[in-house]
Order: C-alpha cells, then structure tokens, then sequence
C-alpha cells in the first residue's frame, strides 16, 4: 500500500475507519450497556463519525481518481455500514485495483 495515489490513501483511512467502527461496535457500546459508562460511546462515536466522514472524502477522490466503476463507489458506501466491510472492500481492491 501506497500513501502516493488516492487509492492507496483510501485504503489507509478505510482501514482506520473500519477498526473504528470494530471498536464502536464491539467496546464501547458494550461498555456503555454494560458496565453503565456511556462517555466510552462518546468518545470513539465522535472519532468515528470523523473518520467516516473522511472515508467518504477519499472514496470520492479515490473513485474519480482510479475512474472505478459508479458499482464500485456504491459498493464502498454501502461496505461502510457494515462491520467487517471496508476491510472486504480493501480485498477486493487488492486483487482488482481498477474495478473493472
């Protein structure tokens, strides 16, 4: 993986954001239900609605950049709401950089 393309950059940030939805999902709402600590919810919620707000900037860069086909940026968007699903995507992308 290269940070010098935009595909590259993707890669990186949808990882990130895919480890923090991991950690939304599997931590802090446990921790928040039950263990009764709602600031751990709070706090990795906001770091990642910033991180997926930053995925979806580099998909778009990523897609224009790469010209991937509009299946592939639907795919991106839709893997991004699924646990487990940008790191599928990130799968995909390596065996098929160009999605064609």
């Amino acid at each position: 993986m290269t940070l010098r393309t935009a595909v590259g950059r993707f890669r990186l940030i949808a990882f990130v954001e895919g480890l923090s939805f991991l950690v939304l999902l599997f931590i802090a709402m446990p921790l928040k239900y039950w263990a009764d600590m709602p600031r751990a919810v709070s706090i990795v919620g906001g770091i990642h609605g910033a991180l997926f707000g930053l995925y979806m900037l580099a998909l778009i860069h990523a897609a224009i950049e790469a010209r991937w086909p509009w299946k592939r940026d639907a795919l991106g968007f839709i893997l991004a709401f699924i646990p487990f699903g940008t790191f599928l995507l990130d799968a995909q992308i390596r065996r098929n950089p160009s999605g064609r």
